[in-house]
């Protein structure tokens, strides 16, 4: 499930707004967005809806029990903070494996909010095709943020693990993929 703190610093910087910014149009102290953000503690649920709204998002339920995109991008940018990029892959499978468990709309849901950088344009350009590759499979429009120039590679790039790991071959590379400038294995991102 994705933590309040991930949905409001997510909503925040979509829209590109500093925290300061956030806070005068949510009407609250810009030490309550950070304590919300960093989650130190859980804000109240009319706090919540208020720091969302102060970034023109709402909350909704949708019914699923699995974590979207901005949430396991989260864990992605933590492992490749701590230098596992194995870790990190682990979480993209995972991603991969929530978004193909549901169909439709609810697929998109998962989508909805653009993640943060992960702090790696490679792999914030895998995040953005992962989700084309998966919602065009549904026939379902993927989200603006994933055509962002920042979510797109100027020349192909292998999404690295493994320093021993082949480069696959443009033939077994699934199209947005190549659209987003990554070299992913398209086995890889099939469950077993």
């Amino acid at each position: 499930m994705a933590d309040i703190a991930t949905l409001v610093r997510s909503a925040r910087r979509s829209r590109r707004f500093s925290q300061r910014d956030l806070a005068r149009r949510a009407g609250l102290s810009q030490s309550r967005v950070a304590i919300a953000e960093n989650a130190h503690e859980d804000p109240r649920f009319d706090t919540a809806t208020r720091l969302l709204a102060g970034s023109g998002h709402r909350l909704y339920a949708a019914p699923t029990t699995r974590d979207d995109v901005a949430t396991i991008a989260a864990a992605v940018r933590h492992a490749l903070r701590r230098d596992e990029p194995s870790l990190a892959f682990r979480y993209l499978v995972q991603m991969n494996d929530h978004l193909v468990a549901e169909h439709g709309l609810i697929r998109g849901v998962l989508a909805i909010t653009e993640p943060e950088s992960t702090g790696s344009k490679t792999w914030d350009a895998a995040i953005a095709a992962l989700v084309e590759y998966r919602l065009n499979a549904e026939g379902v429009p993927a989200p603006d943020w994933t055509s962002a120039p920042s979510r797109h590679l100027a020349r192909l790039r292998p999404l690295l693990v493994d320093a021993a790991d082949p480069v696959p071959p443009i033939d077994d590379v699934p199209a947005e993929f190549l659209a987003h400038g990554v070299l992913v294995w398209r086995d890889s991102l099939e469950s077993v």
